[in-house]
């Protein structure tokens, strides 16, 4: 059996594993993708990333630790676009990416210090219908919709960019009350699918804090899309104005344009910070699992 090779990197400390599709040695199922995934058992990830690099354009398709599919992730598509440049297959110029639901464009901008690459995403308009966002209260807007979570009631702002999305404005960010209510939004029964959450407090005009609760992985550090779901709602909420916003995570910035028409450009750095081949007996283990 041929050995499992991985590259390992992070987007303001939301990493992922980058795996080749024409090199596995074995499908990737749910419950591979979760040993592998396991921070004490297996090599420790936010989710994986597989590439398709014989595709014209790319094919990406993002898996998180749980073993579910992810339609999209702005930190994903960028340390996959570092995965791509670390091994020659794109420059500087801008190059598309296929995802499940839509195409995105990227662009390598250049070198940060300490080996980090400035990455741009161009990642869609947002798409603020509670259909889209998988919202089953209100197929249409439900920017601030006021829904029970456990025994109090929340202002909630569904949207979708391709994944679904539910930002909280608050005045104050609590750590118990985010830890406490993001897994509760995250698989209320009002979004079937599952959404990823947000909470926000607006800093200023063009700055905002959020904290982050993805469906499928729990919190962290920062999410790329995320960000851009929490720059969408603002501008659409009148708390920020369209341009450049940002958005200020407890793993770093992300820079996100949004236009009058709600497109989305995020902007922040990616890195791979190592690449390894997986020993005999793990592999054998994930064979037969």
């Amino acid at each position: 059996m041929l050995p499992l090779r991985l590259s390992k990197g992070h987007g303001l400390g939301n990493d992922y594993l980058v795996a080749d599709a024409a090199t596995l040695p074995f499908p990737l199922t749910p419950a591979r993708i979760r040993a592998i995934c396991d921070r004490h058992c297996g090599v420790g990830s936010d989710g994986i990333l597989l590439a398709d690099v014989a595709a014209s354009p790319l094919v990406l398709r993002i898996f998180n630790p749980d073993g579910t599919e992810a339609e999209k992730s702005g930190n994903g598509l960028r340390i996959f676009a570092a995965w791509l440049h670390g091994h020659g297959l794109v420059a500087g110029e801008p190059f598309q990416v296929r995802l499940p639901k839509d195409e995105v464009t990227l662009q390598v901008m250049g070198a940060l210090e300490g080996g980090a690459l400035d990455i741009v995403a161009d990642m869609g308009p947002a798409d603020f219908t509670g259909e889209a966002a998988g919202f089953a209260p209100e197929p249409g807007v439900a920017l601030g919709f006021r829904l029970r979570v456990g025994d109090e009631v929340l202002a909630i702002n569904p949207l979708s960019l391709g994944n679904p999305h539910c930002v909280v404005f608050l005045d104050h960010l609590r750590r118990e009350d985010f830890l406490r209510r993001g897994p509760l939004l995250a698989t209320h029964p009002t979004f079937p699918a599952g959404t990823n959450v947000q909470f926000a407090r607006s800093i200023a005009p063009d700055r905002l804090e959020a904290w982050i609760w993805e469906r499928g992985a729990g919190e962290t550090l920062a999410s790329g899309s995320s960000a851009c779901a929490v720059a969408a709602a603002a501008v659409r909420l009148g708390m920020a104005r369209p341009g450049e916003i940002r958005i200020e995570m407890r793993g770093g910035t992300a820079l996100v344009r949004v236009t009058e028409d709600y497109q989305l450009r995020l902007r922040a750095p990616a890195q791979i910070v190592f690449e390894c081949e997986l020993t005999a007996g793990l592999s054998r283990r994930l064979a037969e699992v």
